[in-house]
């Protein structure tokens, strides 16, 4: 985030946290650098876009396994609410698995679901301060059945916090009473990914926000790494850079972003 940007949290009704984890609304301040990054993320958003002429752009982005590098950054967009669905939320929601929706940015209105098709309607005309009691009026009550509750109880041991680092995949399999291939179908359809490349994600996306709180090989330790050598190889390979590069700038060459220019 670039100081051009101002980003707040919006709350969440506890009524549809099932469905939804976090809505932010981001709100360009300044001048946009010509080129920005999407770091890795393993939850499906959909996101709102709203232009200098006021037109408004109802996506959904499916989850990023890499980091990209973009040049040419939308000076148009004025604004955006970024509103991140749960895991397991996405089929029910949007109609589609999780999985079809990796590295993908499609229009909300053309997702197969009715609820996508409600939502793009109204987020066309709601006020951000709108949106949340819209969710909760119009969200569906969720249900709670046997696979959503090992799905959430598998995100909860394969993420990274400050106080706990990821439990191996196999470990999570066994205390769940379910076999691996299990594991990554619940993944597949709940998140996107599998359980293995969930567990690195959040293991980089900690490093990415940790960074600066403590020398590398401490960093590496407590984050669930073997060494630093491992944590240096595992961001590489999702963020295209070595750390040390990352954090001084030296960054892999921008491309153009299509996928999300106004159509």
């Amino acid at each position: 985030m670039t100081n051009a940007l101002a980003e707040q949290a919006l709350p969440v009704p506890e009524t549809v946290r099932p469905w939804i984890t976090d809505i932010a609304s981001v709100r360009v301040t300044g001048p946009l650098e010509d080129s920005f990054t999407h770091v890795p993320d393993t939850a499906t958003q959909v996101v709102v876009r709203v232009g200098a002429d006021g037109r408004r752009d109802m996506m959904v982005v499916g989850p990023r396994t890499r980091a990209a590098y973009h040049a040419d950054a939308d000076k148009q967009v004025v604004s955006c609410v970024q509103v991140r669905l749960g895991p397991g939320a996405t089929r029910p929601l949007l109609g589609v698995p999780a999985v079809d929706l990796v590295g993908r940015v499609l229009p909300l209105r053309e997702l197969p679901s009715a609820t996508a098709r409600q939502l793009a309607r109204a987020l066309a005309d709601l006020e951000q301060e709108e949106y949340a009691a819209h969710l909760a009026a119009t969200l569906p009550s969720p249900a709670t059945p046997s696979r959503d509750r090992l799905l959430r109880a598998a995100v909860a041991a394969l993420s990274t916090h400050h106080d706990r680092t990821p439990a191996p995949v196999q470990d999570v399999a066994r205390e769940l009473a379910v076999s691996e291939r299990q594991l990554r179908n619940l993944f597949a359809e709940g998140v996107g990914v599998s359980p293995k490349h969930y567990a690195r994600i959040h293991r980089v996306r900690h490093v990415l926000t940790h960074a600066t709180t403590a020398p590398w090989a401490e960093l590496a330790a407590a984050t669930g790494y073997y060494d630093q050598s491992h944590m240096t190889a595992d961001f590489r390979t999702l963020m295209g850079v070595p750390p040390r590069a990352f954090f001084t700038g030296r960054l892999p060459r921008a491309t153009p972003c299509q996928a999300t220019r106004h159509r």
